[in-house]
């Protein structure tokens, strides 16, 4: 009420205003004071001084002499001081507590009891910054209490298995125990959602790195709560046990290893104060006079500002009300206001701390604003007027600690949207180290590397973050409110746009440090500060791709910020002005990543034996086995130069010089840019997910892109182009020296190829993680969706019933997975795959796939190239690839600029200079994926490498380790050729050019083709043994158990393949089979029958077909079709190349099959063939006609078999022995083993050599084998 009557009493005192309108302009370029004396003549210079000190009316006498920083200063501690004892004496009473001090003397500090650690804890950073090296890890507070209510907070650095809460003295802390599992300790792990006091009980909600849990205890009620954030996630315990004075519950912290976290117990305002819960430490005694006091300046900044503006003289008499120009006392009252402010601080340096994240940073944030327009003029005010003090650096200091660590606990709030989460901090911190001074001040700290990366931190939500972020989801084809798709998109846009402005000032602040030349001697370049902080990273996060990564790794969100920070410089430029001459061969007007024509990489990067470096995987080994046996020379560290394409195709070449742009610098079809800005309308035939619109790249940047320019104007790319350029573009640094280039110093120049070789790290450590979730999500999406809509359907179908009950309660958990999985999906396009960044992963999977298409012909420095580039090219292609929507449509993908990737990926994965078989295989797989499909498929029948290389080169992988994907591959290139194929229409998909090509190169070369049947052979009949051994398995207990089940369907499946893939080399290369020695067609026919019987003669039919039944799918299509179809394929192959070549010297395939030892098991399995039910799999007509030709082979066999059969019995049964081949018991004994003289038949011999080069009678190496004229019997 006071306040009032002071304010009304102020406003009828006077009013003196700076009258810098049109009529002053008339006038005099002078400032006129315009003097309203009241009633009693009193001047309103003091009037203003009670405003600004919220003094009481008239309390001030007249000025008897100058207004300067000592009268000022006696107001601030006579009447101000007054006016504010009442309030700031009042302290809340603290029973109930006991801290032990170590020394006894000074105030009581709470601090952790070293006496109680177990384990290995380490101090990271001062105070409680604390990190886990053992373990299991324990400590406890030097600090009780046992009456009242109290709280601490932890802020979690990191997210894994931490147990916090509170412990009596008699809770033992061993290598595996700690807080929460003994009597009288209690605490909360948010890694496994659980609370625990002896035993575990779910509890509570998920934690992430940044989130600040509220530890809270009542005394009073007996019981302990948490919050995480603020929000409260209820009581934990009740009836806790009461203890006596001295006796009661220490804040205790158990950590697994490597977990960090950092404790608050009140020498820090908590973040999120819970109403009536104090904090252990005491709060400084002068915390509010000093608040009130940073008040007093911000009023005077406020009227100051006023003055400043260029308003009508309504408009500030309206605003203004009152007061004198504050020439006369701006100044001084700043200067005594600040004098007073290091009076408070040094007179209690122990709280500087809480002084300055507490009242001190809350008054900057409101000098300068939350969001835009920001107060700059003021807060430069502020800033210097501070600056003048001596003891003002280690203020700054604390504050930029503040500002850091506020970036890893600042939540997005959807209502403060765009200016959200880190904003106002990085856009404090990025103004206030625009001074030289305060940068030197950052750099000079011994943590400028910790709070570079706190800055950079990004809260990430979890899934209740997401429920308030996104509280509306809707999906193609949901039952949702149709308003639930226009929420949506807002809320997405909205996000979209806060995560933009993060992104925007953490460019900001890299280029502050980029262009930032460091006071040393001799003198360093800009970007060599950033260049250090690169290094130190890579070297302090070594392992941290790990499954189980060490101790001391940054967090990802850090990862994914510099990684963000990079691909824009590259991608957009880096827009620094002056400073950009700097970096080496660098335009201003065009990304690194998208300019044409020559280009150039220091392979030295690979080479130098920087210790950062040297324990990352290189292809061809370790950095110190390669040095070994490959010296490196020194002319190979030279400068490698190439055509940008010169690699592809010359005459569909496509690069940034070309008339045809390349995907990231081109426009693309209108229709498929119009469905990406309906998302809806896209995504019902993708994966059906959500994402905000995104505005698109305009048609006219595709004509001023090449080697020369690129327009910057790109839509879609994060900019402030809507704000005024003083106060929100790019701000350059101030007092920052300028340094003259000096040709001598190019190689410690900051090059962009540093920052390439940097990306691509941070996108395999940091990225790669990221996009393997959202992969996940993805697919589990769309695999919720179909659940959902086929019980949608059920429960249509069924009106009533239990069964009925059943389906809503599994409708209702498939609906919630659905939109968890929604709001994930949405989540991961906003904050990773924004248009702008597509645009750059593009661009840099072009850059690195022709880098290493142009290395890869240089041996001695291919081997050293590290397997990242490799790793984060594949994976980088592939999320473009799966993006959804889309970053182009896949007709075009590959087509218009990544045909370098296709040949890279064909001449290479069987390079035997890459060492590592996981990324021949990770190529191969590659491989796998896109001929699936036929847009990409064409791709590959365009490419030269390809068509030439590719062939012969699956069939020499097909190994034990690879025989999968390149299954996968020969299937998808053969397919279309097989019976039964016919009626799916699957023909229009087939690769004739690819089948063609397989043809020649199994004729061509004899020796591969006869290798890879061999193997191919040897894995069907394995996989087959596997699959009857797992049903037999399950026969036998009679139960269908879902492990089994699943191995069986993938052993099936297996089968079916490679069957079919031999079915297509009887049909293309018959002759391989008939003509010459007979093992081929004899270990085909064996295979056959094999399968046959193995299919034909389960004991009990319906058990056997549960087996390989999948979830979801009907016995239309999948059933013993699959493999009798290709069965049927081999038969009729070689049936028909027997007629059209009625060769006498052929090897003849009814005597094959005749000479088998199981002829009603022949017999049986071709008449199984004749009876199946084949409507499902073909046409009827196609299959009428070659049921006669199958008809008549079986009717021809049984003829042969009753023939061979009498034959034998004419023969005596000594005679019959001694002809016989001792092995298959069903050719005669024709072919010696030398030297040992051993006899068996040519078949069995030559089979056996094809996997091992010893007498399968005797050991002996077996040197040649002879066939035996003389004819026996």
């Amino acid at each position: 009420m006071g306040e009032d009557n002071r304010r009304v009493g102020g406003f009828s005192a006077g009013l003196a205003l700076i009258l810098n309108g049109e009529d002053s302009k008339k006038c005099s370029s002078k400032n006129r004071l315009l003097s309203c004396c009241d009633d009693l003549g009193q001047q309103s210079v003091e009037r203003t001084l009670e405003y600004v000190f919220g003094l009481p009316n008239r309390s001030l006498n007249s000025l008897a002499g100058p207004v300067d920083r000592d009268f000022i200063r006696s107001v601030i501690r006579k009447d101000f001081s007054r006016c504010n004892a009442e309030s700031g004496d009042s302290s809340t009473e603290r029973e109930g507590i006991f801290i032990g001090n170590k020394n006894g003397n000074g105030p009581d500090v709470v601090d952790l009891e070293e006496s109680s650690i177990c384990g290995d804890l380490k101090i990271i950073k001062s105070p409680f910054l604390i990190e886990s090296l053992a373990m299991f890890s324990s400590a406890r507070a030097n600090t009780c209490v046992w009456k009242g209510k109290w709280m601490y907070e932890v802020m979690l650095e990191t997210s894994g298995i931490q147990q916090i809460g509170w412990a009596t003295l008699s809770c033992p802390f061993t290598d595996h125990k700690g807080v929460g599992d003994a009597d009288d300790s209690y605490a909360y792990d948010g890694r496994r959602v659980s609370k625990w006091n002896k035993d575990a009980e779910t509890y509570g909600q998920s934690w992430v790195v940044g989130d600040v849990i509220g530890c809270c205890i009542d005394l009073d009620r007996d019981e302990i709560l948490f919050f995480r954030n603020g929000n409260p996630l209820g009581v934990a315990f009740r009836g806790i046990r009461k203890m006596g004075p001295a006796f009661g519950y220490y804040p205790a912290i158990s950590l697994s290893q490597g977990e960090r976290c950092e404790l608050n117990f009140g020498a820090r305002p908590f973040k999120y104060p819970v109403e009536g819960y104090l904090p252990l430490q005491a709060p400084p005694s002068k915390s509010y006079f000093l608040t009130r006091l940073l008040q007093c300046w911000s009023r005077l900044l406020d009227m100051h500002s006023v003055e400043r503006a260029d308003h009508s003289l309504a408009q500030k008499l309206r605003r203004v009300k009152k007061f004198v120009s504050l020439e006369e006392i701006f100044h001084p009252a700043s200067d005594a206001i600040c004098e007073e402010l290091f009076s408070i601080i040094e007179a209690d340096a122990g709280n500087t701390e809480y002084m300055v994240w507490g009242p001190l940073l809350s008054f900057m944030f409101e000098v300068l604003g939350f969001h835009p327009p920001h107060d700059y003029s003021s807060l430069d005010k502020v800033v210097e007027t501070l600056l003048q003090f001596q003891g003002s650096h280690f203020l700054f200091y604390h504050m930029i600690n503040a500002l850091s660590c506020g970036c890893k606990v600042a939540p997005l709030v959807l209502t403060e949207c765009p200016y959200s989460g880190s904003y106002s901090h990085l856009a404090l911190a990025c103004h206030l180290l625009r001074r030289e001074e305060l940068m030197v001040l950052w750099w000079k700290s011994p943590d400028f590397e910790f709070l570079f990366e706190g800055f950079l931190s990004q809260k990430t939500p979890n899934r209740q973050d997401l429920d308030s972020l996104i509280p509306t989801v809707w999906w193609p084809g949901s039952c949702e409110d149709a308003s639930y798709e226009g929420n949506m998109m807002l809320t997405t846009t909205a996000l979209s746009e806060s995560i933009s402005k993060i992104e925007e000032k953490h460019r900001d602040l890299c280029r502050l440090v980029i262009q930032f030349i460091p006071p040393t001697t001799p003198p360093q370049l800009p970007g060599a500060v950033f260049r250090t902080f690169l290094q130190s990273l890579l070297l302090k996060n070594r392992g941290a791709e790990r499954n189980v990564p060490p101790p001391g790794v940054s967090s990802n969100s850090v990862l994914v910020s510099i990684y963000t920070v990079l691909l824009h410089f590259l991608s957009e430029g880096f827009a620094l002005g002056e400073v950009c001459g700097w970096l080496k061969s660098c335009k201003s007007d065009v990304g690194f990543l998208h300019r044409g024509g020559q280009r150039s990489f220091p392979t030295r990067l690979f080479l130098k034996n920087d210790p950062h470096r040297i324990n990352i995987s290189r292809l061809g080994g370790s950095y110190t086995h390669l040095s070994k046996i490959h010296p490196i020379v020194e002319h190979e560290m030279e400068v490698v130069e190439w055509d940008e394409g010169c690699m592809d195709n010359e005459e569909t070449r496509v690069t940034h010089s070309t008339r045809q742009k390349p995907c990231c610098c081109s426009s693309y079809d209108s229709d498929f840019t119009r469905n990406l800005k309906v998302p809806a309308k896209y995504l019902a035939k993708g994966s059906r997910g959500h994402c905000s619109s995104i505005p698109e790249r305009p048609a006219h940047v595709a004509a001023e892109c090449s080697d020369e320019g690129l327009n910057d104007e790109i839509t879609d790319k994060p900019s402030s182009s809507d704000q005024s350029e003083p106060e929100y573009g790019y701000r350059q640094v101030y007092h920052m020296k300028s340094v003259s280039r000096d040709t001598n110093m190019s190689t410690a120049t900051l090059q962009e190829e540093e920052l390439l070789d940097a990306l691509l790290w941070l996108y395999h450590v940091g990225l790669a993680p990221n996009f393997k979730q959202a992969s996940y999500y993805m697919t589990h999406q769309a695999q919720s969706i179909s659940l959902l809509e086929e019980t949608d359907k059920q429960i249509r179908e069924r009106s009533c019933g239990e069964k009925l009950k059943r389906l809503k309660e599994a409708r209702n958990e498939y609906r919630e997975e659905v939109i968890d999985c929604v709001r994930h999906c949405s989540w991961y396009r906003i904050s990773l795959l924004s248009r702008c960044k597509q645009r750059g992963m593009y661009a840099m999977c072009m850059w690195v796939a022709q880098l290493l298409l142009v290395l890869s012909n240089m041996d001695s420095v291919f081997i050293y190239i590290p397997e990242y580039y490799l790793e984060a090219l594949v994976d980088c292609f592939h999320v473009l690839r799966k993006s959804d929507p889309p970053f182009v449509p896949s007709t075009i993908l590959i087509k218009q600029g990544l045909t370098s990737f296709v040949t890279f990926v064909v001449t290479h994965f069987n390079d035997p200079r890459i060492s590592s078989a996981d990324l021949r295989d990770l190529l191969l797989q590659s491989i796998s994926v896109l001929v699936q499909y036929r847009e990409y498929l064409a791709a590959f029948e365009s490419n030269e490498a390809a068509t030439q290389r590719m062939p012969k080169a699956l069939l020499s992988a097909f190994d034990n380790r690879s025989w999968i994907p390149v299954m996968n591959i020969l299937l998808r290139l053969c397919k279309g050729s097989g019976f039964s194929f016919s009626k799916t229409g699957e023909s229009s998909s087939s690769s004739v050019l690819f089948q063609r090509l397989l043809r020649e190169a199994c004729i061509n070369d004899e020796g591969l083709f006869s290798s890879f049947l061999n193997r191919l052979f040897n894995t069907l009949s394995w996989t087959m043994t596997e699959f009857s051994v797992s049903v037999r398995e399950m026969q036998e207990k009679y139960q269908v158990i879902e492990f089994q089940q699943r191995k069986c369907c993938v052993i099936f499946d297996l089968s079916c393949n490679l069957t079919r893939i031999l079915e297509f080399y009887t049909r293309e290369i018959p002759q391989a089979f008939l003509s010459g020695p007979e093992t081929n067609l004899r270990r085909l026919t064996e295979l056959v029958v094999f399968i046959l019987n193995h299919i034909t003669s389960a004991a009990d039919a319906e058990f056997f077909d549960l087996s390989f039944k999948r979830h979801n799918q009907s016995s239309e299509k999948v059933n013993r079709g699959m493999i009798l179809a290709p069965l049927v394929g081999i038969m009729l192959n070689l049936l028909d190349a027997t007629n059209l070549a009625e060769d006498p010297e052929n090897n003849d395939l009814l005597d094959v099959f005749a000479s088998m030892e199981c002829p009603d098991t022949v017999h049986y399995g071709f008449q199984y063939l004749l009876d199946y039910n084949w409507d499902g799999s073909c046409r009827r007509e196609a299959f009428l006609a070659k049921y006669e030709q199958l008809e008549n082979f079986l009717s021809l066999l049984t003829c042969r078999i009753v023939s061979r059969h009498d034959k034998v019995e004419s023969v005596g049964d000594t005679d019959l022995e001694d002809s016989l081949c001792c092995i298959c018991y069903a050719c005669e004994a024709d072919a010696q083993i030398e030297p040992c003289s051993h006899r068996s038949c040519y078949g069995c011999i030559t089979r056996h050599l094809l996997n091992c080069q010893r007498c399968f009678f005797c050991n002996a190496t077996v040197t040649d084998v002879s066939r035996i004229c003389e004819k026996t019997g």
